[in-house]
């Protein structure tokens, strides 16, 4: 029988937890470190692997879900060179879940599948004869939206792994992680760093990474100015805190949404103001309630000296967002495409997008060392995930309160229990 001993946080751990050499426990700290998930350094080398498990599965287009508690878990044996079966800690439930089960864009999912594309686990299985491997047993990693690659095309080999034609995709065109037991893909989990809780880790592996990639790739530098419309959601807040850590001048938009969780605690917003004050702690310089804000573009330039942003990042999923970018970035500016408002199509004028040199680029996910990447930087504790946990069997009455626009942070279902 494999025991498990906890060694406690690493030395870089504690470096990173001391940046001053020593400082006070908080509160927020005590609680991370009571967590069962804060301690990884030991694993076992063998599982024992059950027969079923309980799943969150999408019967039929338009978002119908039903929990099944006698699914069948794949056997060692059944995994394909190049797979691994993880046994989940914690999943996210994103917007992209929703739509996957409503069938409202124009790429359809693969239905009946199990849902679900921001997970976090052990790995307790690896398919034979798998080549190179560069996970273990034991490891902890994060699967993705992106769960393959064919790693050998030209958009892989240009790091557009997540374009790849032949890309399989989470909860979409393969079983997700709405599971007890997930199977992906060795070549692209991500290891989760030593000591990052699973529940906060979950929703850097879509949200978190897909905001970091569309900021890296915005054209800007430290101290240019950056608006992201749509600031204070699940995307938008931890968009915030990756512009700070770029060095860049926050100019965020939102105004005031039904519900949105400030942190584990569940914590609810439902005033502009209180959403202005959680933008401005998490570091915009600017705010703009779009819904008092009697001209937008003339308040963003006001707050730029009249020129204008030199990046957007549109997390919103509303076309309004796309037209008002154009219109308020300055000479030379980019628009990064990322919010998806179904079949809404982006108008804006030609003329003065030519006229002013303005880029207009879609920005979708993000690779693998975008994820490393946009994960070292969480687990660092530059950037706070604000998300509540509830349980896998609670996803109908979420998905019921994402359309009807109730739910603007992150939900990560606890897998443990």
């Amino acid at each position: 029988m494999s025991v498990f001993i906890p060694k406690g946080p690493s030395s870089r751990l504690l470096r990173l937890a001391y940046p001053q050499i020593i400082r006070p426990l908080t509160a927020t700290s005590l609680n991370r470190l009571s967590r069962p998930s804060f301690y990884h350094t030991a694993m076992p080398t063998h599982f024992t692997i059950p027969k079923t498990q309980r799943v969150a599965i999408i019967e039929e287009t338009g978002g119908s879900i039903v929990i099944k508690k006698d699914w069948p878990v794949k056997t060692q044996a059944e995994l394909a060179p190049g797979e691994c079966l993880i046994k989940m800690e914690a999943t996210g439930c994103c917007h992209t879940d929703l739509h996957a089960a409503l069938g409202d864009w124009p790429l359809k999912a693969n239905i009946p599948l199990i849902g679900g594309h921001e997970g976090v686990g052990i790995v307790v299985a690896i398919g034979d004869n798998t080549a190179n491997s560069p996970v273990k047993l034991g490891d902890r990693v994060g699967i993705k939206w992106l769960a393959d690659s064919c790693l050998n095309c030209e958009d892989c080999r240009n790091g557009r792994e997540q374009t790849c034609l032949d890309a399989k995709l989470s909860g979409f065109n393969v079983d997700g992680t709405f599971s007890e037991y997930a199977v992906s893909f060795v070549n692209h989990v991500t290891p989760i760093p030593e000591g990052f809780p699973s529940d906060e880790a979950a929703s850097i592996l879509c949200a978190g990474v897909t905001v970091y990639r569309a900021i890296k790739y915005s054209q800007t530098n430290a101290g240019n100015w950056i608006v992201l419309p749509g600031a204070g959601g699940g995307l938008g807040h931890l968009a915030i805190q990756y512009a700070k850590v770029r060095g860049l001048r926050v100019i965020a938009i939102g105004t005031c949404m039904h519900v949105l969780f400030i942190d584990p605690l569940t914590v609810f917003i439902d005033s502009g103001a209180e959403k202005k004050e959680l933008c401005k702690k998490l570091g915009a310089d600017v705010w703009i309630d779009f819904k008092e804000s009697k001209d937008i573009v003339a308040d963003v330039k006001a707050a730029t000296e009249g020129l204008g942003a030199h990046s957007a990042v549109v997390t919103a999923a509303s076309s309004s967002g796309y037209t008002q970018a154009v219109d308020y970035l300055r000479n030379g500016g980019t628009l990064m495409a990322v919010g998806l408002p179904g079949e809404a199509k982006l108008e804006a004028s030609i003329f003065f997008t030519v006229f002013k040199s303005i880029s207009i680029l879609g920005s979708y996910v993000g690779n693998r060392q975008d994820a490393r990447e946009a994960m070292d930087i969480a687990a660092r504790g530059e950037v706070k995930v604000h998300f509540v946990c509830k349980e896998i069997e609670e996803l109908k009455d979420v998905y019921e309160g994402m359309k009807e626009g109730k739910v603007a942070g992150r939900i990560v279902f606890d897998l443990t229990k």
